[in-house]
């Protein structure tokens, strides 16, 4: 479609312009304007925390909707102008626009399929982090791990373009199932008690789990009701491995998946004061020889 600017002066008169961009200006000021009295009642009225930021990203994704769909009928006032603004339309999406327009079509699959919320915890190309905020062209996270261990906050804000959905694998802490396995080894000497110390070792994680164990079972139920999943096992579980510096006992157990670090820091602890109590159970560790030639 071929147009130039000498088309676009000949629909409209220098009057006709001054009087269409006064007119868009005010349409512009009036809607954000009523977003922003919105957002006043909606902070004041409304009190759940993830409640109040989805009516707030709702009402603001309907009030651009209005926003652009008014402008266009402000512009749009001939029907022979439509070719005009397709013109131009058409000449900036030929800009380079392909990741933008994936961007876009990213949050409509996120709107529409819901593989992640706002307060769920994913991972995504390489970033994990807690959903802070989810915007038309991309997502923001509170970004964990990294140079911080156990999936703690680094305190960073990470913006993930909502492209990332259609070219990398989106893995969601929360979505399902809200647990996940984590493990804790311990390598002991070879002199040392092994099955004393698995004992040990049980009895710590089945205080942390007493309880949990029919939550497990109705949330692993209703996940089987949706994906093809299938847990034979889901109470805890000491392996043992032998090491070359001693015997590698390794705790095995279900935890939320933002108290993984609260739990391996109470368990640790308790397995510890137990072992301190156990003469027959020493830990082990790396040593070296030198032998002089």
């Amino acid at each position: 479609m071929n147009f130039n600017l000498t088309d676009f002066f000949q629909i409209y008169s220098k009057d006709q312009i001054m009087q269409q961009v006064w007119a868009t200006m005010v349409f512009i000021l009036a809607a954000y304007g009523i977003l922003f009295v919105l957002n006043r009642v909606i902070n004041r009225r409304v009190e759940n925390l993830k409640s109040r930021h989805t009516i707030r990203k709702n009402v603001s994704y309907l009030i651009h909707i209005l926003l652009v769909i008014g402008v266009i009928f402000i512009w749009l006032q001939r029907l022979n102008s439509l070719s005009i603004f397709l013109g131009f339309a058409s000449a900036g999406l030929a800009l380079a626009l392909q990741e933008v327009i994936l961007s876009v079509a990213g949050w409509f699959m996120i709107i529409a399929r819901h593989p992640f919320e706002v307060g769920d915890r994913i991972e995504m190309g390489g970033v994990k982090g807690d959903v802070i905020d989810i915007r038309v062209f991309q997502t923001s996270l509170l970004e964990i791990g990294n140079w911080v261990d156990a999936d703690q906050s680094t305190g960073r804000i990470v913006n993930i373009p909502n492209s990332f959905v259609y070219k990398h694998p989106n893995f969601n802490y929360n979505r399902g199932f809200e647990y996940i396995w984590n493990e804790i080894p311990v390598t002991i000497t070879f002199e040392s008690d092994w099955q004393r110390a698995k004992e040990i070792m049980m009895t710590r994680v089945q205080e942390v789990a007493q309880g949990l164990e029919d939550n497990f079972r109705r949330r692993i139920e209703r996940m089987t009701s949706r994906y093809m999943i299938y847990f034979q096992n889901y109470t805890p579980i000491v392996y043992v491995d032998i090491q070359d510096s001693g015997i590698r006992l390794t705790l095995r157990y279900l935890t939320e998946a933002k108290k993984r670090r609260s739990t391996a820091d109470a368990l640790s602890r308790g397995i510890l004061e137990d072992f301190a109590r156990e003469q027959r159970v020493n830990l082990a560790y790396q040593t070296f020889r030198l032998v002089n030639s």
